[in-house]
């Protein structure tokens, strides 16, 4: 990957560019939340759920294509390819980071 990221974020690409699911939720710290889609997922049973439902429902990539840190946050700008309708799409990604682990992350086109 050529764009640095800190390795929490790093690894959460990683592992979106596989089908995989397992280890997602050891990137989070317990009480982390993510939005996706309009929805919150709260606590690692929550967001271990939210990607397994994710990749059953489609198989997809994401790329990272750009970062940029803003303040506490870290952006990061991804093209997800995969077999869903109007694929390609370029989301942009916001991770709050607490004590080497995704506290937060909002998905948004």
């Amino acid at each position: 990957m050529a764009i640095e990221l800190p390795q929490p974020i790093r690894r959460y690409f990683e592992t979106e560019s596989s089908n995989g699911t397992a280890g997602m939720a050891d990137l989070f710290a317990t009480d982390a939340v993510v939005i996706d889609e309009s929805r919150t997922h709260k606590g690692l049973a929550a967001i271990q759920a939210w990607k397994q439902e994710a990749k059953a429902a489609t198989s997809y990539q994401v790329t990272p294509l750009e970062a940029e840190q803003d303040g506490q946050r870290y952006v990061v700008t991804g093209n997800v390819e995969g077999s869903f309708p109007g694929s390609p799409v370029q989301l942009r990604y916001f991770f709050t980071l607490a004590d080497d682990r995704i506290a937060s992350l909002e998905i948004r086109p």
